[in-house]
């Protein structure tokens, strides 16, 4: 058996903390059993750890995401990147081929897809273990989890069954997002909601690529991803299929996909500087700004704030933020990275098209960026904390709070911090975006190596 966990999102219903780097499941605002908090993520994964199922586990996300996966998991955990954001089918599509032609699995394998973020508790996971016998009992096409209702909601989708067998049931037909009222009727029909949660043998999706004329080889199907069509594993497959079994699960799951719903979640009520006033009953603050923010004297509110923006809203209404954004275009000001975090300060466009952004960086202790360089754009670094060493074309310096340094477009530059490093970063230039970073080593080893052979053959 193994698992995929899909990771995506666009980042716009939890706005402003979440961005098209940072979706929901980043956020660190769960309670943990320690001293500090975790986010969605996190928490799946040492359920998963704690179910064994991670050592047979894989995360399928876009490459915007790929690091901060890392950062919050760590470098080893398995991850097929995609190419583009393109949707559930092909994100599937990529995942199993590279599981047949990468890691040579059989055909005959139990593959299990589930949600990276849901709120469950730990045995919602034996019951995913369920599915893998349920399949090969069964010889159905698919079997999906499905959770028990506890009140009509019109956010689910429903899955309908017609016929109990042995330990699972048949599904007839799905129902997506009813109204509240049909959502009652179909609870009455001992309907479920459809927690996204599906296992499949391996030789059964690959029928439906060979019948589509796609390429079976990972790496082929990675070039031509963006080719491939934008459209949900759904409606794609689980909807065309007539052989499906269900899993009922009585047990708590809850998708914390907007605000009313995460904070419900939340044992404290307040994360960041600020206060709230007594008064300000079933009020949530999350500040992530270094000023504080006050809450007086109101009820059932979100105010979150970030370096992306601030929201102040009814917490009922807070679901409507993703049609209210949807056409914000500023690129994420707050990242968070394998090698610690990058926040925008400022941004300024002039009128003869030149561009100024201000960042305010951090490089964790022991931990290094990339060495690359910059066409479009010259920087200046001025550190504010820490130590560290700089190397800068066939350079090595150490650096401390107080130095400043100019990095001219073309130089190649890569920084590793002794102690926690911070230093504030003026980018000036045209068309700076992320696209103008041109990667030439991660590692700190691999960027010594590279910087003693190209030093040895550069004429100084």
């Amino acid at each position: 058996m193994k698992l995929i966990l899909l990771s995506g999102g666009s980042g716009k219903r939890l706005w402003p903390l979440s961005n098209d780097t940072r979706s929901k499941q980043f956020l660190k605002v769960l309670d943990s059993n320690v001293d500090y908090k975790v986010s969605m993520v996190q928490r799946v994964w040492g359920q998963l750890e704690k179910t064994g199922l991670a050592n047979d586990a894989t995360i399928a996300t876009s490459k915007i995401q790929r690091e901060i996966i890392q950062s919050q998991l760590g470098l080893d955990v398995p991850i097929i990147t995609e190419p583009d954001r393109r949707d559930t089918f092909p994100a599937i599509a990529l995942a199993v081929t590279y599981l047949y032609t990468v890691e040579k699995i059989s055909e005959d394998e139990v593959i299990i897809v589930l949600p990276v973020d849901p709120f469950v508790e730990i045995d919602f996971f034996h019951r995913v273990k369920d599915l893998e016998k349920a399949i090969i009992e069964s010889s159905a096409d698919l079997a999906l989890i499905g959770v028990k209702p506890t009140y009509p909601s019109s956010k689910y989708g429903y899955i309908v069954s017609n016929e109990a067998l042995d330990n699972y049931l048949k599904v007839s037909h799905f129902e997506e997002k009813p109204t509240e009222e049909k959502a009652k009727k179909l609870i009455e029909k001992n309907a479920l909601w459809n927690c996204g949660v599906f296992a499949f043998k391996l030789g059964y999706l690959l029928e439906i690529l060979r019948e589509k004329k796609l390429n079976l080889d990972y790496n082929e199907m990675n070039n031509q991803y963006n080719s491939l069509p934008k459209i949900s594993f759904d409606y794609e497959v689980v909807e065309k299929s007539s052989n499906i079994i269900t899993l009922p699960y009585n047990g708590y799951w809850k998708d914390l996909g907007t605000w009313n719903t995460l904070t419900e979640e939340m044992i404290t009520n307040q994360v960041g500087k600020g206060i709230i006033s007594e008064d300000s009953i079933n009020t949530h603050l999350i500040n992530e700004l270094d000023i504080p923010i006050t809450v007086l004297g109101v009820k059932d509110v979100i105010v979150a704030a970030s370096p992306d923006g601030i929201l102040v809203s009814d917490k009922a209404s807070s679901p409507k933020i993703k049609d209210f954004i949807k056409d914000f275009d500023q690129p994420p000001m707050y990242e968070e990275r394998i090698w610690g975090w990058s926040r925008t300060l400022d941004y300024s466009k002039y009128s003869n098209g030149e561009e100024m952004v201000t960042k305010r960086i951090c490089i964790h202790q022991e931990k290094n960026s990339t060495y690359h360089f910059h066409n479009l754009r010259d920087e200046v670094w001025t550190i504010v904390k820490g130590e560290g060493e700089l190397i800068l074309d066939t350079t090595i310096t150490r650096v401390k709070a107080g130095d400043v340094i100019h990095i001219p477009a073309g130089k190649k530059h890569g920084v590793r911090a002794f102690s926690e490093l911070e230093f504030i970063e003026v980018q000036t230039g045209s068309g700076i975006s992320g696209e103008d970073v041109h990667r030439i080593a991660y590692e700190w080893e691999d960027i010594l190596t590279y910087h003693k052979d190209s030093k040895s053959s550069v004429i100084l």
